[in-house]
């Protein structure tokens, strides 16, 4: 079975135990340990290496790596102890010390989607979220053969547009947090409902001729999913289109005018993703994002001061005072994708989805479909953003697919609603 390198942490100095015994070199160690680095070299007790690697005795050895940070930049930071299965490893990068567990890819899914959600969501909904995931995997893994790149896009004076790849990561194949897919890895894997989809879905991907398939994933789409170039490069997938998320051949409505994305995003019509039901909800969000209960439509309001001050702090740009912000490109579900920031010094436009949502938010905006209001003038000039949706919206909504879920659809059903045209095959099959 194949097995996946995961960046967990990195840190000056890393903490952490064993559960069992662990073979380093021709050494079995037990207990609690402390990795650091010094003149460019791991210390590990007494002995002195360029990296370490433990195996795990038995099968039942599991180690903990202690104040590992999850929901890097977002509202819900925090730290917290984690319990990995497999193989441990520590290497150094940029001079501190890196953690890296070393996993067969179905236990990996297993953390994975337990990580993603509350384990305890709907059968169909964990089997389609573990192809969905072993997807996304597969085929970044394949990307990584082609392309070694990170931060992507154009600046100049009048502009900066930039998104971002998994493809960043050179020393090992995934992190552990959004940037790639949430892992914490037993630390939320207790569930057996999530091992039985895994284990029921074995090998199973989504592919779109012969190739698996991206399938991206966010939160919630708001009502619409967006097309991949949207957020990230400028092609697009035929299995990755926008559409209503709802039930039939709903018309997709002109988000892309300041009219039209107004009118949807004040609206708040129905949708797959519009629910909110608690009971599910609470089957579908992890406790952390269960903190921010207006995911669907929401509300963000900044004084002129406040605003001025916190782009300047999220782009590194003098912007003076800020007195406007002007979308300039929407995309089909009424993301901004370019928005003007004008002020009193300086006027940029920024993109694309992602960017535009770290500049608008000490953490991350949660999505970049909102529209403007100013209210006021003078120094008593105040912005209120009125938003749809958490996240890029590509691909399935976790929030739609476990209403799907709930409602009866089977997993192919929601697979086939998010990735209309994608077809469900063994990722070993020739």
């Amino acid at each position: 079975m194949r097995t996946i390198d995961v960046g967990i942490l990195r840190a000056p100095q890393v903490t952490f135990s064993f559960v069992g015994r662990f073979l380093c070199g021709n050494e079995l160690h037990s207990g609690e340990k402390c990795i650091s680095v010094e003149d460019g070299m791991l210390k590990c007790d007494e002995s002195i290496s360029s990296s370490f690697h433990f195996t795990p005795s038995d099968k039942d050895s599991c180690f903990t790596l202690h104040d590992v940070t999850i929901g890097v930049n977002f509202h819900w930071q925090r730290k917290e102890d984690q319990c990995f299965k497999g193989e441990l490893l520590f290497i150094v990068e940029d001079g501190e010390v890196r953690a890296i567990n070393r996993i067969n890819v179905e236990d990996y899914l297993v953390s994975v989607i337990s990580s993603e959600m509350s384990a305890t969501s709907s059968p169909e909904f964990l089997k389609a979220h573990a192809i969905v995931s072993r997807s996304w995997l597969y085929a970044q893994l394949h990307r990584k053969n082609k392309v070694v790149q990170g931060v992507l896009g154009w600046e100049n004076r009048d502009e900066l547009v930039r998104w971002y790849a998994r493809e960043d990561h050179t020393l090992f194949d995934f992190c552990a947090d959004d940037h790639c897919q949430r892992y914490q890895g037993m630390t939320r894997a207790v569930n057996p409902n999530v091992e039985r989809a895994v284990v029921e879905t074995g090998g199973l991907v989504l592919k779109y001729a012969g190739e698996v398939c991206d399938a991206r994933f966010s939160k919630c789409c708001g009502g619409v999913t967006e097309r991949f170039s949207a957020c990230w490069e400028n092609v697009d997938y035929d299995y990755l289109k926008a559409f209503r998320d709802i039930e039939g051949d709903a018309g997709l409505p002109d988000l892309t005018t300041e009219d039209g994305a107004r009118e949807w995003i004040e609206g708040a019509p129905e949708s797959f993703c519009s629910a909110n039901d608690t009971a599910v909800l609470s089957q579908v969000l992890n406790g952390y994002d269960r903190e921010t209960n207006d995911f669907y439509r929401w509300r963000v309001e900044y004084g002129m001061e406040e605003l001025s001050a916190l782009v300047k702090e999220r782009s590194g740009i003098d912007f003076g005072e800020i007195v406007d912000l002007q979308p300039v490109e929407r995309a089909a579900s009424g993301r901004i994708v370019r928005l003007r920031v004008v002020g009193s010094k300086r006027t940029v436009v920024v993109g694309k989805e992602l960017e535009i949502r770290r500049w608008l938010s000490k953490s991350h905006l949660y999505s970049s479909a909102f529209v403007v209001d100013r209210v006021g003038t003078g120094k008593s000039l105040r912005f209120v953003l009125k938003g749809a949706g958490w996240g890029h919206g590509v691909g399935l909504c976790q929030i739609g697919a476990a209403m799907m879920g709930e409602k009866g659809y089977s997993h192919k059903d929601i697979l086939l609603h998010y990735y209309p045209g994608a077809t469900i095959e063994d990722v070993f099959s020739r």
